[in-house]
């Protein structure tokens, strides 16, 4: 009776073949999925633009990417050209051991790149001027001032001209741009608001600016970017534009809620915390941001003194 032969034990080189074919397989089956969870990305982030800073970010993003694919496309098309025309079997391709300089071949390596730089660095000038975060949005209603202090890990917003206060969500309405000056309490941080402005970094003592507006009533999505601890993950905020009988509600409903935003209140509220749910203050200490700011930095106490003193 024969006697079937034993199977031949699995060599290094197949359980190798067996290995790159699994890591395929896992790599076509993470990019057949690509498609299916990125447009919700896209409805969060710059290229679902729902503002006027934002917007133009976009167009200046997508007039980059159409310029860099004239320095990209050339590299994806000629290098597998020259790879098949140089080929081992090709033995009629030309051969020139003593080739030293070449004046076409010099002026396509040198002149596109030259033209490109050129063309980037004056969209980049302009845009960068037109998109200046200090700079005022042009609009016929005076905008929202707002305060906005980072902590860990949350972040205020105080309203100075209608006297109330919020964390973790910046209203405002949707038909006036909002002036946001900004600081931090604590590190360094950076406030990002995608659909509707770019990212500004805040610091402690110190403030900066942003403008934004919105294109009309909706809810987005704000966040820090910069780590700053363990509740770094969940430092995120609501932002909404509402209409105007909205955002008066809002300013009532705050103002009704009776808490007060004073020096012990703040105290509490900037120790380290996850906060997940809204708060809002119907009534603000006077002077709060500026205390902050001089509690951060001593030289602008002095100063301030020695202005109510004169």
């Amino acid at each position: 009776m024969l006697e079937a032969a034993p199977a031949p034990a699995p060599t290094l080189a197949t359980a190798h073949r067996s290995r790159s074919l699994r890591r395929l397989a896992s790599c076509l089956g993470i990019a057949a999925l690509l498609p299916l969870g990125g447009c919700g990305v896209l409805d969060h982030g710059m290229l679902g633009a729902a503002g006027p800073v934002a917007d133009q970010t976009r167009s200046l993003f997508l007039l980059v990417c159409a310029i860099l694919i004239f320095v990209a496309a050339p590299v994806l098309l000629l290098t597998p050209i020259f790879a098949w025309h140089y080929r081992l079997s090709n033995t009629k391709s030309a051969y020139r051991p003593q080739w030293g300089f070449n004046w076409p071949l010099e002026g396509l390596i040198w002149i596109p790149p030259t033209i490109i730089v050129i063309v980037l660095a004056v969209f980049l000038w302009r845009d960068t001027h037109a998109l200046d975060p200090y700079k005022p949005l042009a609009s016929p209603l005076p905008p929202v001032e707002v305060q906005a202090v980072a902590l860990d890990w949350k972040w205020l917003f105080i309203y100075p001209d209608e006297g109330v206060a919020s964390v973790n969500e910046l209203v405002f309405p949707a038909d006036r741009p909002v002036r946001l000056t900004l600081t931090s309490d604590t590190v360094m941080q950076s406030f990002f608001v995608p659909r509707l402005a770019g990212q500004i970094y805040a610091m402690a003592g110190m403030t900066t600016q942003l403008n934004l507006a919105a294109d009309a009533p909706g809810r987005f999505r704000g966040e820090n970017t910069q780590f700053n601890g363990v509740g770094f993950q969940n430092q995120k905020f609501a932002v909404l534009a509402q209409s105007n009988d909205d955002y008066a509600a809002w300013i009532a409903r705050a103002r009704a809620g009776g808490r007060t935003l004073d020096p012990a209140a703040y105290a509490t509220l900037a120790a380290r915390s996850v906060q997940p749910e809204p708060i809002l203050f119907g009534s603000v200490a006077p002077d709060l941001f500026h205390s902050i700011l001089t509690r951060n930095d001593p030289g602008l106490h002095a100063a301030h003194g020695h202005h109510a003193h004169e």
